[in-house]
């Protein structure tokens, strides 16, 4: 049977970007930062479904479009910070008569790839999250985070020199940085909201691990429980994170050996028939996992509560 669903138009440029728009070329081939009050999405159809290959960040105090991603579509208050990188896929519906400002920030993975932020920026897992996770500012936030675009911008106005690349590189790096501590203190603030979540996951891995089908479906992934949840698997592992000190997998793990010790002290299970039962392929890995996480073998667990 024929797919029949369109593929994206995929931007692979920051000029083509700036073309959709009618506005100017921009001024470096790799970087660009964009008043969003200029952005005007009724001017193409490429909006209805689309990629880019760039990085993107942005700042919206006041939106004139609906943002669609994957299933669910998203409006937004004032100052929200998203965050995308290459491949993602979204389509945009213009706002009639709505006014907008803010910032984008755009930059192709070849403006950092010589620098370190080209290693790291993998580890700044805000861009692999949903638009439903964004980042709200606060006023004294958003002025910091203003200031740097503004920065960058200022930067690209001037004659570009050896110099140049480091400092925009070192000002989009620094706002990378203070997104990761506004977004800690977004976790902060949103405490019970987030212990909402913590239940939630505690509870899901429970009930998986004591339906007898988990020797059928394998142990539940990251990914798994993240879907389960609504949320991606980035933001859930750094919110637990920050809760918790933990990351989605090793609650998985946690959870798991809990559901082990269980089982090793509560029935007559062999060791391997626990492994299967949890959803262990192989009961050698059950093993290692098991003396990894408590330091004493399943057999010597048990032999210490005979």
């Amino acid at each position: 049977m024929k797919n029949n669903v369109a593929s994206p138009h995929i931007i692979q440029s920051i000029s083509e970007w700036h073309q959709l728009f009618r506005l100017p070329k921009p001024m470096h081939p790799l970087v660009s930062v964009l008043d969003v009050s200029l952005l005007d999405y009724s001017h193409s159809d490429v909006w209805k479904h689309f990629s880019h290959d760039f990085y993107c960040v942005a700042l919206k105090q006041s939106h004139t479009c609906k943002m669609i991603y994957g299933q669910r579509d998203y409006d937004f208050d004032e100052g929200v910070m998203t965050f995308t990188k290459p491949g993602q896929v979204f389509k945009m519906q213009p706002i009639p008569n709505a006014t907008t400002t803010g910032y984008l920030l755009l930059f192709k993975p070849d403006l950092i790839r010589n620098f370190t932020l080209g290693k790291t920026i993998s580890s700044y897992g805000y861009f692999s999250y949903n638009l439903a996770e964004s980042l709200h500012l606060s006023d004294s936030e958003q002025s910091t985070i203003i200031s740097l675009f503004q920065q960058i911008d200022q930067e690209l106005k001037v004659n570009i020199d050896h110099f140049s690349q480091d400092i925009i590189v070192s000002h989009i790096e620094l706002l990378l940085n203070y997104a990761n501590r506004f977004y800690s203190r977004q976790f902060i603030t949103r405490k019970a909201h987030n212990h909402d979540l913590l239940s939630n996951v505690d509870e899901l891995l429970s009930d998986y691990f004591n339906d007898e089908k988990v020797q059928f479906s394998g142990l539940p992934t990251v990914q798994y429980v993240a879907q389960q949840l609504n949320v991606t698997p980035d933001y859930l592992s750094d919110m637990l994170r920050s809760l918790t000190g933990q990351t989605t997998q090793q609650h998985i793990h946690n959870k798991l050996i809990d559901k082990a010790k269980e089982l090793l002290t509560t029935t007559p299970l062999t060791v391997s028939e626990i492994a299967y039962q949890l959803g262990f392929e192989y009961p050698q890995s059950f093993n290692k996992l098991f003396k990894n996480k408590t330091n004493v073998s399943p057999l010597e667990f048990r032999q210490s509560f005979n």
